[in-house]
């Protein structure tokens, strides 16, 4: 089934936010807390398992994206990255590191750690993974395993710089907070697409507010974290 696609997701329309939803407690926003949630998971209902109708012409694929958590002394922060400009998938959006599978990985978690490293050169040896998400499934028929990790500083970055145009951190906190969630609807020649954004105002970069919206299969699956923790 095609769907409309959208090439400027900042300039569609919101349609309202999520500020009637409770935020995640920041009590439940530390590295014990979310160990313990993986460890004894709650019964929860995922509230998207993916991007809708498939598009034509994709085989079903599996891969994994690495949903990091760097333990800072303010809180958790997600590692985040945004895509170079000039692929032609995607280019410029914000995602997890991460990407499609190998014959001889043998697991989700592998997956995500060397793709992880292969993209922005997070050693390994920081990364401890605590648990998965559900599958989602994209319009391209990848099954994608998010894979939830704390995150040891120390560490230094060295990005793939054909694939990743930049690295940086948005608090755990901010986008647990359905306040910050902004609800979009896209219509096209008589079809319509809903979908989710977390716009975040790096300090960083202030005069580049369009390059931190967050939004697509990244605002999804991080919806589902959050639907997770709230349980």
């Amino acid at each position: 089934m095609s769907r409309p696609q959208i090439f400027k997701p900042q300039l569609v329309p919101v349609t309202g936010n999520d500020a009637h939803l409770p935020a995640v407690p920041e009590a439940l926003l530390t590295p014990a807390a979310l160990r313990e949630r993986f460890a004894q998971p709650p019964l929860w209902e995922v509230e998207s398992a993916g991007d809708g109708g498939l598009a034509g012409g994709y085989s079903p694929a599996d891969a994994s994206v690495l949903v990091p958590l760097v333990m800072r002394d303010d809180g958790l922060h997600v590692l985040l990255t945004r895509r170079a400009a000039h692929l032609r998938a995607h280019p410029g959006q914000i995602s997890f590191p991460g990407g499609r599978a190998e014959a001889d990985d043998g697991s989700a978690e592998v997956t995500a750690l060397r793709e992880t490293e292969e993209e922005i050169g997070l050693p390994r040896s920081h990364i401890d993974i605590i648990g998965r998400l559900p599958i989602y499934t994209t319009v391209t028929a990848f099954r994608v395993t998010p894979c939830v990790a704390l995150v040891h500083t120390g560490f230094q970055l060295k990005l793939d710089d054909f694939e990743v145009a930049e690295a940086f951190e948005v608090p755990l906190q901010f986008l647990m907070d359905p306040a910050n969630h902004r609800r979009h609807r896209f219509e096209s020649a008589g079809k319509s697409r809903e979908f989710l954004s977390m716009p975040w105002a790096n300090p960083a970069a202030p005069d580049r507010p369009d390059d931190y919206f967050i939004w697509g299969a990244t605002a999804a699956m991080l919806r589902n974290f959050y639907r997770f923790l709230r349980a």
